[in-house]
């Protein structure tokens, strides 16, 4: 914590920032990051405190994440970006490097293939959220117009989808923050069911959005990464369950 340069009172020790929201102090900074990875690849500090997880962040706090993201979409859209990744990693086995709870956005000229793969004649995000909606075996919690479900079809145990119910394109636009609350409830659920695991969350802006958490409970092997087939240990149905009870516990 005393190390920590994503703490306020250190901002000379990340890039000039891009974008800061609130003063005295200030609640979110953008900067750039200090390794980017890609041409435009920015940090979002979620908050002043050393928050070390998002599930400790407020409703206050995820509304502003989620107006940092999209402001920054914006920047990017002028700037001739056709595309911006917003992620979350948590956990160094996760891919994080620093504890203070933060996202980062990468601006890239186009769609990547996980969204230009989507089909356009029908919405299979329609039709899963209908049928668990339907079922209820596999839905977590619904709210302000969002659904977070465990799929059928996971990766990993305790995988979850956050997303509009009705069919929508507008990622970056006014259900973000709801989104992101949500997404931060869900993983306070996992933390209550299974302790501080590592996790990966991102932003699919395809023709349906939704975010999707993917828990490291498990190591992607062979035949995973070979041939496509995830082995669950625990069963969508139980995992569901699961975080639902934590849910309406805390």
């Amino acid at each position: 914590m005393r190390e920590c340069p994503f703490c306020a009172g250190r901002e000379d020790r990340t890039p000039p920032e891009t974008l800061r929201l609130g003063e005295d102090p200030w609640q979110v900074r953008v900067v750039p990051n200090l390794y980017p990875a890609f041409e435009r690849h920015e940090i979002v500090i979620h908050c002043a405190e050393h928050v070390r997880t998002f599930a400790e962040l407020s409703l206050a706090q995820t509304h502003l994440v989620g107006e940092a993201w999209r402001r920054r979409e914006a920047a990017a859209r002028e700037e001739g970006y056709g595309y911006v990744h917003a992620f979350v990693n948590e956990g160094p086995s996760a891919g994080a490097s620093l504890a203070h709870s933060h996202s980062q956005l990468v601006w890239l000229r186009d769609a990547p293939p996980a969204v230009r793969a989507e089909a356009d004649e029908t919405c299979r995000l329609c039709e899963l959220v209908s049928t668990e909606r339907s079922e209820a075996a596999r839905l977590v919690a619904e709210r302000d117009g969002l659904v977070a479900i465990c799929p059928a079809a996971g990766r990993a145990p305790f995988e979850a989808l956050v997303t509009p119910i009705a069919h929508r394109g507008d990622a970056f636009g006014p259900a973000l923050g709801s989104a992101l609350d949500l997404l931060a409830a869900l993983v306070g659920a996992l933390r209550a069911v299974e302790g501080p695991v590592p996790w990966n969350a991102w932003l699919h802006a395809g023709a349906h959005w939704h975010l999707e958490l993917v828990p490291r409970l498990s190591t992607f092997a062979g035949i995973e990464l070979g041939a496509g087939i995830f082995v669950l240990t625990v069963a969508p149905e139980h995992g569901a369950a699961a975080l639902r009870s934590a849910l309406e516990a805390s």
